[in-house]
């Protein structure tokens, strides 16, 4: 056995994130286990597909045993689409991403001042008449920077100008803002658990915040930016005179930015509770008692960077490995982490497809042949 080896009867835990652009968590633990069986046919392994609140958090419930809702909801152009969620014995799973994300805007088009959140407070309604009682509600991918305004929107809140008329979609609408009533909102809402899940800890507006972070992905110039962090903050201040000062603190707090800003919407009008995504994404997952049957864990992500380090799944995989005493390595289309840092998460060894492939279009476009082969190579190093 090679230095590292585990034992003969190992029991291998894959649990890795997606490879954006490239393979599904559920594809990347696939090809992970197909490498692994070839080279070391013996192996007990078992896939455990992961995320952190993002893109891809329905697919991984999915993946762990939730059942797979469809609804049509409204896009954040306003036009209509078919959205998913997941719900498994009173709990779901809904991800903001399904029904506001960036991947409904048509190629090289953005609407940075305009593009709303009504489908996404669609899509938890739609869990609430599914009697949901618990709802794991993941934040990433988005496409808007409206304050989760049409998210309340949409489960009966009213947002008027000053003529009493709805202000128009998106964060620019909310420059006209003159009152806000959550009289209305789905009285449901009282009664069910909501956890906002999400990899980032952002406040609403500032220099940190929802526009000035994650604005210019969205399309928007540094005067839309300025813009939309101007609304934000009006944003916050009539919801101030609706709900009282807690709508200020909670605009401060982590999370309220969180895809533009509907972390805070979700913070002040459903007194959602903030959590780290991959935190409660392993909660929900039934990670325990996966990686108590585990000898080995192999996690990762499309890329091993920095941002990897803050609240990424690989690093919330690790972390709990770890605390175990279970040995971690990592798979990645792109490794840009020492390996120090490698070795304080808690991650053993990484490999990247960038080492079998340097050309990047190449590989993303063979990522899942090469994450094979590579994972041979894992089964060698590591369990013969």
């Amino acid at each position: 056995m090679t230095d590292g080896a585990v034992t003969e009867a190992a029991h291998v835990l894959v649990a890795a994130d997606k490879f954006k652009g490239s393979l599904t968590a559920v594809e990347v633990a696939e090809r992970v286990t197909a490498g692994l069986r070839l080279a070391a046919p013996g192996v007990t392994v078992e896939a455990l597909p992961v995320a952190d609140g993002g893109d891809g958090t329905v697919a991984a419930a999915v993946a762990a045993g939730f059942e797979r809702r469809e609804v049509r909801v409204t896009g954040p152009l306003g036009d209509e689409l078919t959205a998913a969620y997941a719900l498994r014995e009173g709990t779901a799973v809904v991800e903001m991403a399904e029904a506001s994300g960036l991947q409904h805007l048509p190629k090289g088009v953005f609407a940075p001042l305009t593009a709303g959140t009504y489908g996404s407070g669609e899509l938890l309604r739609a869990a609430l008449d599914a009697g949901a009682r618990t709802i794991v509600f993941g934040v990433g991918g988005s496409a808007t920077t409206d304050g989760g305004a049409g998210m309340l929107a949409a489960l009966g809140g009213r947002f008027l100008d000053a003529d009493g008329q709805p202000v128009g979609p998106g964060g620019g609408g909310l420059r006209d803002l003159a009152t806000v009533d959550l009289s209305g909102l789905d009285p449901r809402i009282a009664g069910t658990d909501i956890v906002l899940a999400s990899d980032v800890d952002n406040p609403l507006t500032g220099p940190k915040g929802a526009a000035a972070i994650y604005g210019p992905q969205k399309g928007a110039s540094p005067e839309d930016v300025d813009t939309l962090d101007a609304a934000l903050a009006h944003y916050a201040r009539v919801l101030e005179k609706t709900v009282g000062a807690g709508a200020a603190e909670s605009a401060l707090s982590p999370g309220a930015g969180a895809a533009g800003g509907i972390g805070y919407g979700a913070l002040v009008g459903l007194a959602a509770s903030f959590r780290p995504g991959i935190e409660v994404m392993l909660d929900v997952l039934g990670f325990g008692p996966a990686l108590s049957r585990a000898t080995l864990v192999i996690t990762g992500e499309g890329s091993l960077d920095e941002q990897t380090l803050h609240g990424k799944a690989p690093a919330g995989v690790a972390a709990a490995a770890r605390a175990r005493g279970i040995e971690v390595i990592a798979v990645c289309g792109r490794l840009a982490l020492p390996a120090e840092a490698l070795g304080r998460a808690g991650i053993r060894r990484a490999y990247a497809l960038t080492d079998l492939e340097p050309d990047p279009a190449r590989c993303m476009a063979e990522a899942g042949p090469l994450l094979e082969r590579m994972s041979t190579g894992i089964a060698g190093d590591f369990l013969v």
